[in-house]
């Protein structure tokens, strides 16, 4: 006996991750409806070997569904989801807007599956933030070998973290570099993406920060401890998926590089490829496609005391979204919902 599961944003990016992935990954389905906006109604997409019509996520009865992955966005979250969740569905979110209520857990699986159990009190559970979940991935496993008190980390993130427009901007502006005559003027971004990285991710806050790089170090806060420090500057760069990160980490004991890279070896959802050599790292276009989290360049730092660097590469519209809410979806059913 499978889920009963619904897509809510099936002809977006994230949401066509969705289908895939659940696809990919052989998760129980009963049945499976694709929802989407009525502007998209009737729209085809695929799930497996099976082509699925988008239905109107207006007029949809969620009573009697499991489970459902919103990829919608903040404003129709808060319309939607409320309405799913008091069905009984449970609701996995990968907007931004349950991720700091206190009532709603904020899960990336390897990291803190326990945190799932506590969904029923708005039987709603958050994905967190694309640059978030990849960073915590890799520091979950140091931090429970070493205690991280400090996170300083450089993003370096895709135009598909701005979904279709942002990929579509980066394309024509790149296309009229060569040909002057057809200038396509910044419209998703304040700048130029094309051949341009531009440090400035959501709205800037009173502190002169960005909203994504306070996202990070209050999502870090909740997922992992409350007690680590993080210190973000995000980047928006003319890559169409991936994100990169350049992370240093200050820990409380010391902790040698090479026992580091044995430990991330190790860990749930991580792959190790550190060769000191060229080419012996993974860059954003080898990431794309995959499931996990790629970690390269771990390095002593030795400007700091207990110090390391390293290079965190992972699909953002991946691991950083559709794969991270499938996998909170597997560990409900394991640990809660237990059918399939």
């Amino acid at each position: 006996m499978g889920y009963k599961v619904v897509v809510v944003g099936a002809t977006g990016n994230v949401g066509r991750e969705m289908l895939n992935i659940l696809a990919e990954r052989q998760f129980p389905v009963d049945e499976i409806a694709a929802l989407a906006s009525r502007r998209s109604l009737g729209t085809e997409v695929s799930f497996g070997d099976k082509t699925l019509k988008t239905q109107d996520l207006d007029t949809f009865d969620f009573t009697g569904w499991d489970i459902a992955l919103f990829a919608i966005g903040s404003d129709a979250t808060k319309t939607y989801a409320p309405k799913a969740a008091a069905t009984g569905c449970v609701v996995i979110d990968n907007s931004s807007l349950y991720r700091y209520d206190a009532d709603v857990p904020l899960v990336v699986p390897e990291v803190n599956p326990e945190a799932v159990d506590g969904y029923a009190k708005k039987n709603i559970i958050a994905n967190p933030n694309c640059s978030t979940a990849q960073m915590v991935v890799a520091l979950k496993p140091l931090h429970d070998r070493a205690r991280i008190k400090r996170v300083v980390v450089s993003t370096y993130q895709s135009v598909s973290g701005s979904g279709k427009d942002g990929i579509d901007e980066l394309w024509d502006q790149t296309k009229s570099v060569y040909n002057p005559t057809q200038e396509v003027p910044p419209k998703v971004y304040p700048k130029q993406i094309a051949f341009n990285v531009i440090p400035h991710i959501d709205v800037f806050l009173e502190d002169g920060s960005t909203k994504e790089e306070w996202k990070m170090v209050a999502e870090t806060k909740k997922i992992v401890d409350t007690a680590i420090k993080v210190s973000a500057t995000c980047v928006r760069v003319p890559v169409f998926v991936g994100h990169a990160e350049s992370i240093n980490i200050e820990f409380e004991e010391f902790l040698d590089e090479d026992e580091a890279r044995d430990i991330l070896r190790e860990a749930p959802g991580i792959m190790v490829i550190d060769k000191r050599e060229d080419g012996g790292y993974v860059t954003p276009v080898e990431c794309v496609g995959d499931f996990a989290t790629f970690i390269s360049r771990i390095r002593q730092d030795s400007t700091i005391e207990n110090g390391l660097n390293l290079w965190c590469v992972s699909d953002n519209l991946r691991k950083g979204a559709a794969l991270n809410a499938v996998q909170i979806a597997e560990t409900l059913g394991n640990r809660v919902l237990k059918k399939g």
